[in-house]
Formats: structure tokens, C-alpha cells, sequence
């Protein structure tokens, strides 16, 4: 058994499966501090009804998103100790960052729209949860930019094997940092959209709470569809990004081996490694180069501009970039028919669709993990982007069947805490609006 594989495979056991819940939580509470400011701006009482059953979904979202959080951070110090004592002057800057500036906000203005709705102003109880959403936010923007820096290290210099943090801003503000914020928390949006469009989906196929559902879904479906029209511009702007810095990850989406101009976009085909060629290819010729560098005479570099144990993986990232992109443009088509419906007030008698919706909640949820994948795989063999190799960060101490045992373990007690996350969600959506509670 390989340790180094093993421990990645648990690694990404742990953050998969913690990543199923922030992305719900960033859409979430933004969506919640909509229904409330349509709530004090028009005083129509339905708006709050809708933002109490959300926020008692949001606490259980929020609370397995914390758990699972806790237990990914404790692979650095069993599974990965070099990669630990190189990158711990910096990285543990943001990490603090978050659970300071972040993290206090989000769970204590939380604190205040599940107990304070009584308790405080309707508008104290509007901002509270705009702090909450802000503070969302500001724990994703602290822990891209702690993951970034893996991705583009900066602002630093190396010292007895250590990487020693030189300027703290530049390191947070390093040149993948607001690229791949940007695209994280509205990819989030997306998931928070989608996930209460679906749920509400699923009141009015049963014909239960119907004016809650069509209120809800109207404003989940038009948050979707702005969210998944600015995701293709912010991913565009993220992609030419990886090119410019990380430009064999790019090839790596792109299964494009040789250096060349008017390179193409792929839509499909299967890359042949040995031949290096690309099976069955379906693709638009320069379009890559052209979105690159708005010219098709812009060169591209190819996977054999760079020595062989430098060049990452090309299979699984070349499927998990096709199946976000993918994913993103079947987004904005669900959003944009289902408020097509709303609009010739037949959304509530589409039943063909209100079913495809609510089989979508899991797919912005995917989606967002196809990218991490593409992300992180792509990045590879490096853990810190050509300075520390991911076969040389792992824990000398800890053996391979050890690594083995405590990933059957988390896998294990992930399946239980997954099967809860499930039963406490179908449990309030039996419940219904009516009886959700907040506010003592």
C-alpha cells in the first residue's frame, strides 16, 4: 500500500464530503437575507414565514459544515507533517483569519436569527442576517486564499526548508486568490439556489404549502439564473488565470500536448495518453486560444513544454472540467425555463419540470466539486505549486495501514452523519413552513 496515495484519497474523502455544506450554506444565507429584506420592505408576512424555514434548514446545513470542517484540518498534523512544518508560517495567517474574522461573525449573528426574532428590531434582525452572509463569505475568502497561495505561492522566501511569509497581504492577494473566491462563493450561490428551487419543487408536486413554494422558487430561480449568468464570466476570467500562471494545468484540461496557436476548445472526446491524441474529438478550432487572449493567434503550451514528473494527471481533470462547464450551462437552461413557466403561470402545473428541478439539487453540489478536483488534481504532482512536491509533504510517522484504518473509519462515519444530514432535512420538510421555529 502507497501512504502518499492513501493519505490523498483520505484527504479528499474528508474535504469532498465537507464540501457538500459550505457551498449550500454561502447560498443559503444570502437567499435568507433576501426573503428578509422583502420581508421589512413590503411587510408581507410570507416573506418571513419562508426566511424561518430556511434558517432552521440553515442550521442544519451550518452545523454538520462546522463538524466536518474540524476533523479535515487534522490531516495536516497526522497525514501531512512536512507539508505542515513548509507551509506553517503561512498558512496558518489566513486559517486564524478565518476563525477570527469570519467564523465568530457568522455563528454569532446565526446565534441571533435562531434565538433573537423576538428579541430585536425586524430591522437588527435584517442585518444580522446580512452579517451572517457576510461572514460566509469572508470564511471562504480566508480559506481560498490559503489554498491559492498552494496553487500560486508568493511573498516569500525559503529558510531552512521553510517557507517564511515576507508580506502578508501580497500572500493573501497572491494572483489566483480573488479569481478563484470569486468563482467559489457564486458556484456556492448556485448550490443555495438551486437546493431551495428544488425543495420548494418538491411542495408543489405534493400541492402542499403552495403560496410559501411559489414565492420561494420565484426568488430561488431568479437568484439561480443571475448567478449562473455571472459564472461564466467570473469561470472565464478564472480559466485565463490557470493559463497565465499554471499553464500545464491548463493543458491538462485540455489534453493539449504539443505548443500551438489557434489551439481549440474541446467539447468532448477522450484523450489517448500514448498516442497523445484525443479520441472521438469534438472541438472548436482556436476558440481556446481566442478566449485565452481574444486572439486566435495566441500560443497555448502544451503538456511537452514541460519535463514528464512535472506534468499533472490528464484524465480526471479533462472530465471534471467538462462536467462543471457542462453543469453550468445546464443551470442557467433550468433557470431560465423555470422562470419562463412562472411566468405564464403554469410553473406550478409543469410537473415534468418541478421533478427535474428537485433531481437537481445535487448537481450545482457536484458541480462545485468537479472543480475542486479539477483544481487540486490538476495541480499535481505539486502540493505547493513547484516548490514542495506532494510525495515528499507526507508524515514520515504515520504508516500506510494506519492512513488505511482511519479512512475506512471517516468513510464510514461520514455514511452515518450523511444518512442524518438526510433524515434531519426530509424531517422539517415533513414539518413543513408552518411549524418551523426560530426566533426564541
Amino acid at each position: 500500500m502507497d501512504a502518499v496515495l492513501l493519505a490523498r484519497i483520505q484527504f479528499a474523502v474528508t474535504i469532498g464530503f465537507h464540501y457538500i455544506f459550505p457551498p449550500i450554506t454561502l447560498g443559503l444565507t444570502a437567499l435568507i437575507s433576501i426573503f428578509l429584506g422583502l420581508h421589512l420592505k413590503t411587510k408581507n408576512e410570507l416573506y418571513d414565514k419562508i426566511a424561518q424555514f430556511w434558517i432552521s434548514i440553515l442550521i442544519v446545513v451550518f452545523s454538520i459544515g462546522v463538524a466536518t470542517g474540524i476533523v479535515m484540518e487534522f490531516q495536516f498534523g497526522t497525514n501531512w507533517e512536512k507539508y505542515s512544518r513548509f507551509v506553517g508560517d503561512i498558512f496558518g495567517a489566513p486559517l486564524a483569519a478565518e476563525g477570527v474574522f469570519a467564523f465568530f461573525m457568522e455563528s454569532t449573528f446565526l446565534g441571533i436569527l435562531v434565538f433573537g426574532k423576538k428579541k430585536v428590531s425586524q430591522k437588527t434582525y435584517f442585518m444580522s442576517s446580512l452579517f451572517v452572509t457576510l461572514g460566509s463569505i469572508l470564511s471562504a475568502f480566508w480559506i481560498i486564499a490559503a489554498n491559492s497561495w498552494q496553487q500560486t505561492p508568493t511573498a516569500y522566501t525559503i529558510v531552512n526548508g521553510r517557507a517564511e511569509l515576507t508580506d502578508f497581504f501580497a500572500a493573501v492577494f497572491n494572483p489566483s486568490t480573488i479569481p478563484r473566491f470569486t468563482h467559489a462563493v457564486v458556484g456556492g450561490w448556485i448550490a443555495g439556489a438551486f437546493f431551495v428551487a428544488g425543495l420548494s419543487a418538491y411542495f408543489l408536486l405534493k400541492k402542499q404549502h403552495l403560496d410559501f413554494a411559489k414565492k420561494s422558487i420565484k426568488i430561488a430561480l431568479i437568484f439561480a439564473l443571475v448567478s449562473s449568468a455571472l459564472q461564466i464570466e467570473l469561470g472565464h476570467v478564472h480559466a485565463i488565470q490557470v493559463s497565465q500562471t499554471q499553464p500545464e494545468k491548463m493543458a491538462a484540461f485540455e489534453a493539449l500536448f504539443e505548443t500551438r496557436k489557434n489551439a481549440p476548445m474541446v467539447l468532448m472526446g477522450i484523450p489517448n495518453e500514448e498516442e497523445q491524441t484525443i479520441d472521438y474529438e469534438v472541438s472548436i478550432p482556436g476558440l481556446l486560444s481566442f478566449l485565452v487572449g481574444f486572439d486566435t493567434d495566441i500560443e497555448i503550451k502544451g503538456l511537452n513544454e514541460f519535463k514528464k514528473e512535472d506534468q499533472p494527471p490528464i484524465m480526471i481533470p479533462f472530465f471534471s472540467y467538462r462536467i462543471m462547464v457542462g453543469l453550468g450551462f445546464y443551470f442557467i437552461m433550468m433557470a431560465l425555463i423555470g422562470i419562463y413557466l412562472y411566468w405564464k403561470e403554469i410553473l406550478d402545473k409543469s410537473k415534468w419540470y418541478l421533478t427535474l428541478l428537485l433531481y437537481s439539487v445535487p448537481l450545482p453540489i457536484i458541480a462545485n466539486e468537479m472543480g475542486w478536483i479539477a483544481a487540486e488534481v490538476g495541480r499535481q504532482p505539486w502540493i505547493v505549486y513547484h516548490e514542495l512536491r506532494t510525495a515528499d509533504a507526507i508524515s514520515t510517522v504515520v504508516s500506510a495501514g494506519e492512513i488505511l484504518f482511519s479512512l475506512i473509519l471517516f468513510s464510514g462515519l461520514y455514511l452515518v452523519i450523511f444518512v442524518l444530514f438526510v433524515f434531519l432535512i426530509s424531517k422539517k420538510m415533513k414539518k413543513g413552513p408552518d411549524l418551523a421555529q426560530t426566533g426564541y
